[in-house]
């Protein structure tokens, strides 16, 4: 396989680490060879790389695998799985997950393993979770210039988000896993 192969989503290794293509380019300059601009995510580290391949160049794709799991609880040893299929249960360390404090017992979440290695890269939680209000002050009519102000609330499970002044005590929203932010209000 070679970089003529790239496709959004193909997952390859790069320098040793299964990596997820996020973006590429291929580029024909008036001089010199062609090349390809790429944009990828390390599986391991969860970190955005970037690099330019010169056209044709080899690359090793890579097998990934989704797994269901629902998450059970936390413990020292760290946060407890459960595939949903096979009953199998698995613990993961923090830095693994991104966004852990905004999971909620029972939340289903998708595991990417190395099926040839039976190793978990990464935790998958869905875009948007909700969640109820645990504690947020209330607001006060009158007391900001803008229409968009926020204040501080505390979520069921304990994580600290910024919502609209509008939202109130024991409401229950949507919140983005991926950057932390208010969606909106769940209708009762």
């Amino acid at each position: 396989m070679d970089t003529g192969d790239f496709k959004n989503g193909l997952y390859f290794k790069f320098n040793g680490h299964p990596c997820c293509l996020i973006y590429f380019q291929h580029v024909k300059p008036g001089k010199g060879p062609a090349f390809v601009k790429s944009k990828f995510r390390d599986l391991e580290t969860g970190k955005t790389l970037e690099n330019t391949f010169t056209a044709g160049e080899k690359i090793e794709p890579v097998t990934v695998e989704r797994r269901p799991y629902q998450f059970l609880y936390k413990d020292a040893s760290g946060y407890n799985f459960m595939h949903t299929e096979t009953f199998e249960q698995i613990v993961l360390p923090e830095e693994m997950i991104s966004n852990p404090d905004l999971m909620k017992e029972g939340q289903t979440v998708e595991m990417m393993y190395l099926p040839e290695e039976e190793r978990p890269l990464t935790c998958e939680m869905p875009t948007y979770v909700e969640l109820k209000i645990t504690y947020t002050e209330p607001a006060v009519k009158g007391n900001t210039a803008s229409t968009n102000a926020l204040k501080e609330a505390t979520l069921e499970t304990g994580a600290k988000i910024m919502v609209p002044l509008f939202i109130q005590q024991d409401d229950v929203i949507t919140v983005n896993t991926v950057d932390r932010a208010y969606g909106e209000r769940v209708k009762k």
